[in-house]
């Protein structure tokens, strides 16, 4: 008997994986824009030609003083700030401005999370109970892409200290597996070592800052090789040698300026950066001849994997955290309200009936606690203080109060009122010990 099983999915078609998002950062002038374009051209030029075709990469501009882009965006912060006019109205130079704009996109970050989260993240497929006659080629703009590439802009201050840079990439990791991308100007960077350490500085802060995944990508490799740059980076030894190097080259050379303080200096951060440089990938590429993309690209995979074991769990716990912290406070304030209108409606510690004498009350200004005095004076005059209730009386506590309302609360004035004149009575003689 033939066997009638369907045939496995095409895993092209199925729901897969979210898209993983790659946010380019570095100094300025070390490439990122010429990275972003050629990796957004490598992954167009690969999801053309698989078989069938795949969905192009998702790509967001967050430079908003770019005057042009080599690459088309999906979203671009310059449809949304006006870079010159922000300048203007605040009265800002160029650093300030960009900060400035970018915190005000940041303000619409709800948006852009709902247009990555309906673009790119898989839907499940619609079930069918008819099984189609021959298998459809799928189309490219209804699949979702692999990757969310961004493009920031060279004022690393945005992904140091700013707000924007972490309400933004907080965002983005809740949803979608994030790496960091450091773009390291290679030939500037290898010039001297105290430029090498100033940039694993930056890196390292904003690792830490961000507590995501980061790939250090050593660019412009057609011009430099990145052999000595990761030599500096996994040998303690060869990087102080290259300081001894430059130490001896500025003595030859007459140049002062604390040279053996620059030295030590350098080698004792680098034996402190040392298990830094062990949880990080390293890629050599140049943007200008695409060298090194694949390897990029599996870079990012395998930090994919790491973001999901080591950083997802902690982002769970924090956001449960947060939760909670928000809970307990609408919990406070709403306790807080029940306060106020205990306090409005007379009822709970605010209600002026006797209390048991195992209940102490606390007087909260001086005529409450004229009033209190009173009343347990008079309560150790007539006996123990309570007060025995009528055969009509409703039976109930203090909540019947708040639940019967404003009209139940008149109703039982007025028939205590309209009884023989004993409340009459304790009210003037009331009146009289108080005032005579």
């Amino acid at each position: 008997m033939a066997s009638s099983a369907a045939p496995p999915p095409d895993p092209s078609t199925s729901p897969s994986k979210p898209p993983v998002a790659i946010v380019c950062v570095g100094m300025a002038g070390s490439g990122k824009t010429t990275f972003t374009h050629r990796l957004v051209s490598h992954l167009h030029n690969r999801a053309a030609a698989a078989t069938p075709p795949t969905a192009p990469p998702y790509v967001l501009n967050l430079d908003p003083a770019v005057r042009s882009v080599p690459f088309e965006s999906n979203v671009d912060i310059r449809d949304s700030v006006n870079y010159k006019e922000v300048m203007k109205q605040y009265n800002l130079g160029p650093n300030g401005g960009i900060l400035t704009s970018l915190n005000l996109f940041a303000t619409k970050v709800d948006q852009v999370m709902g247009i990555l989260e309906k673009r790119c993240l898989p839907q499940p497929p619609a079930l069918s109970t008819t099984a189609p006659a021959s298998t459809p080629t799928p189309d490219p703009t209804l699949q979702t892409p692999e990757h969310i590439i961004l493009d920031t802009p060279g004022q690393i201050e945005v992904f140091v200290w700013s707000a924007s840079g972490s309400i933004l990439l907080s965002a983005l990791s809740t949803s979608f597996p994030t790496v960091l991308a450091y773009i390291i100007d290679t030939p500037r960077t290898t010039q001297n070592t105290a430029t090498f350490m100033s940039n694993m500085l930056y890196a390292i802060s904003i690792l830490y800052k961000t507590r995501l995944p980061m790939i250090l990508v050593f660019n412009k490799t057609d011009v430099k090789d990145e052999t000595e740059a990761v030599g500096w980076m996994r040998d303690f030894e060869t990087f102080q040698a290259a300081v001894r190097e430059e130490e001896e080259g500025e003595r030859e050379g007459g140049i002062g300026g604390g040279g053996g303080y620059m030295g030590g200096l350098l080698n004792s951060m680098s034996l402190v950066l040392e298990e830094f440089y062990a949880h990080l990938s390293v890629v050599g590429v140049s943007a200008a001849t695409g060298d090194g993309i694949e390897e990029f690209l599996e870079a990012v995979e395998g930090k994919r994997e790491e973001f999901d074991k080591e950083f997802r769990p902690g982002m769970d716990d924090r956001k449960a955290e947060l939760k909670k912290e928000r809970e307990q406070a609408d919990l406070g304030r709403m306790m807080g309200d029940l306060g106020v209108s205990s306090k409005a409606k007379g009822t709970g510690k605010y209600s002026k009936r006797p209390a048991p004498k195992h209940e102490v009350e606390e007087a909260e200004t001086v005529s409450e606690a004229e009033e209190l005095e009173e009343e347990r004076r008079r309560e150790r005059e007539d006996g123990d203080g309570w007060v025995e209730r009528d055969e009509d009386e409703p039976v109930g506590g203090e909540d019947d109060e708040d639940e019967g309302g404003k009209e139940g609360l008149q109703a039982r004035y007025a028939q205590a009122l309209g009884k023989s004149g004993g409340a009459a009575d304790m009210a003037s003689e009331y009146i009289r010990r108080t005032q005579g």
